[in-house]
């Protein structure tokens, strides 16, 4: 039983028509799921993804009226995307110049070629040359070349203040490996790998004594999720139990199964599984073209429509 890398990252949007046109225009990727947060239906949860909704490739966002994040440490500070090739990165270095997208030169951090960037709400971003490893699922519809669009997740670097109570629930609980350290400008940061590893099993963490708390907002991250195996799923609820980790408790979520818990220095982690999957409920083909609802909120679709603004 291990995980096997990034499952989905779940960010914060005051502004969900700029976030689909940002995501969707901008970057490329492919609306995959337009459905609503299951715990606030008064809110619109999107999934944005690679051409075949491929667990590991999603970053998620719910849309409420949030007043700016305050940054800070006890947060996820950057999500990383893949891109094949440091000729990509050039090709995005310009796009971004005539978007008018914030961006960073092109640096070598961590031993890859990494382009940090911002969306329109400040939420921190980075694309990172995977050197092309792995599968690939390109959309055929978006406005991005096929060998130039986003892959999938890649690191999450997120921040903390003590490393030590953090590194014991990574390597003890979650069974990472502590793998190696880079230092940048902010701080050190350390590296721990599940399953395969690679850029797409990786969660990097900065070490920030003294940073104030960050406040959650527009712009900032809500919480990062880690792939289980569907066959793992059990085991893992019952690890968090023995170990008496205060968590959610099995939450179905229709399309994956998820387990949420707080690590000591506050980031909030899901563990979720592979399936079922986005095709759960619509042909692979039309994803994200209509509201979806889980089977359980679909006696109230007219109730929700009505409650949500139009993207």
């Amino acid at each position: 039983m291990e995980l096997k890398g990034i499952h989905h990252l779940t960010a914060v949007s005051a502004d969900a028509p700029g976030n689909l046109r940002f995501y969707t225009d901008t970057l490329g990727m492919r609306l995959v799921k337009k459905t609503v947060n299951q715990d606030d239906v008064s809110a619109y949860h999107l999934f944005y993804a690679d051409g075949m909704a491929t667990p590991g490739s999603d970053i998620t966002f719910f849309d409420w009226p949030a007043a700016p994040e305050r940054r800070g440490t006890h947060s996820v500070v950057r999500t990383a995307l893949r891109v094949a090739g440091e000729d990509a990165l050039a090709w995005w270095t310009e796009r971004f110049a005539e978007a008018g997208v914030k961006h960073a030169p092109v640096a070598l951090q961590d031993g890859r070629a990494t382009l940090e960037f911002e969306d329109h709400e400040g939420q921190r971003l980075a694309l990172v040359d995977d050197g092309g490893a792995g599968e690939a699922h390109p959309w055929e519809r978006s406005p991005v070349p096929a060998d130039r669009q986003i892959r999938g997740l890649g690191p999450i670097t997120m921040s903390v203040p003590d490393l030590e109570p953090t590194h014991l629930v990574l390597t003890r609980v979650m069974m990472m490996r502590p793998v190696r350290q880079y230092a940048t400008a902010d701080g050190a940061v350390h590296v721990y790998e599940m399953g395969e590893g690679g850029p797409a099993a990786e969660l990097h963490v900065l070490v920030q004594p003294g940073m104030p708390q960050a406040r959650l907002g527009a712009g900032g991250v809500h919480h990062v999720a880690f792939r289980s195996a569907d066959a793992d799923y059990d085991a893992w609820a019952a690890r968090l139990r023995e170990l008496r980790i205060p968590s959610s408790g099995k939450v179905d979520r229709y399309y994956f199964r998820s387990l949420y818990f707080r690590e000591p220095n506050g980031v909030l982690f899901e563990i979720a599984t592979d399936g079922p999957g986005f095709a759960a409920d619509e042909p692979l083909e039309a994803l994200g073209e209509r509201l979806a609802l889980p089977p359980f909120l679909e006696p109230r679709r007219a109730e929700i429509e009505a409650g949500l603004k139009p993207l």
